[in-house]
């Protein structure tokens, strides 16, 4: 059955990708390795094959791999299916070294690496609303990094720059939480129309130079999933630029490592579920699917990562059942 079941989630949510052996059938065609629900999954994309890093029947969100490149940071629910049972865990890129890094009764999602991958950054809701929380590599000395006072949400980090949602609008702050500043300033931010979230913008995300910021902004509501696209704009706030005017139900944009390509998640058309991976250029031309034909529609993609080479493409695979 077509994936009809939509759930745009950007806390944003939003959202949200590898290495145990690509399976064969008996044809002789590329087929996907399907252990549990979940899976975090490595796509070549020279010749299309895709691998099985690590699988879970809990969910698996906000894939993130460290800039040494071995290493992923992710949140998975362990021991129940509510947002307090969302932690922060780590794993090697071959799947072993499994480390759950947080362990309490919070909601702890969207983790993101420093530049030398020695603390994670992640949300928590450890008072009356998301805020974005410090933590060592190993899950020690967890504390509080910054409270706009409201939902914070999608945090990136890059140089000494994080950026992230709050108020449906992109804002950054230096890595010690100083200096809070709103880069965007989108129609109607934070209204609330037929879309299950309001008007403005979404999952910031730091070019791999620090110079500009992809996001995607909530622009229309004839889809109840959101009709969404994708933009960049200068770290002061300058030159806002629109990559994308389909209105897909889309993104959750990534940097390639040279800065040339941007990957994005696309949900949905109109009302067709998709849950595909998809690559332009950073400009916004040549826009392609590149989701591999035998995926099969039951097998949904979140939250894609370019390898260190560019070379593969790391995202999490859920299987609907």
């Amino acid at each position: 059955m077509k994936k009809t079941f939509v759930t745009v989630c950007v806390i944003g949510c939003a959202i949200l990708i590898f290495l145990s052996g690509c399976l064969s059938p008996k044809n002789g065609e590329q087929s996907v390795p399907h252990s549990q629900k979940w899976g975090i999954y490595a796509l070549d994309l020279d010749n299309n094959s895709v691998i099985l890093i690590y699988s879970n029947n809990e969910k698996i969100t906000t894939l993130r791999l460290n800039q040494a490149g071995e290493r992923f940071v992710f949140s998975q629910r362990i021991g129940g299916d509510q947002n307090e049972n969302e932690e922060i865990c780590t794993i090697n890129i071959d799947g072993t070294g499994f480390n759950r890094l947080t362990n309490n009764s919070y909601w702890d999602i969207y983790p993101a690496w420093p530049p030398d991958n020695s603390k994670i950054a992640f949300l928590s809701f450890r008072d009356d609303d998301l805020d974005i929380y410090l933590m060592n590599s190993d899950g020690s000395n967890q504390h509080l990094l910054f409270d706009s006072g409201g939902h914070d949400a999608d945090i990136h980090w890059i140089g000494n720059t994080i950026v992230f949602t709050s108020n449906s609008s992109i804002w950054k702050i230096n890595e010690d939480g100083t200096e809070p500043n709103q880069l965007t300033f989108p129609p109607k931010a934070g209204e609330w129309g037929n879309a299950n979230l309001p008007f403005g913008d979404y999952d910031p995300q730091l070019s791999p130079d620090g110079a500009k910021i992809a996001f995607e902004r909530l622009e229309n509501d004839t889809s109840t999933h959101g009709n969404y696209n994708i933009f960049v704009i200068n770290i002061n706030g300058s030159e806002e630029t629109r990559l994308t005017n389909t209105g897909y139900s889309q993104g959750f944009p990534c940097w390639s490592h040279g800065g040339e390509k941007i990957l994005f998640v696309v949900a949905a058309i109109d009302d067709i579920g998709k849950y595909d991976l998809y690559q332009m250029n950073a400009n916004g031309s040549n826009i392609e699917n590149i989701t591999p034909s035998y995926f099969p529609d039951d097998f949904l993609c979140y939250s894609g990562e370019f390898s260190p080479q560019d070379e593969k493409i790391y995202f999490v695979g859920e299987w609907w059942d």
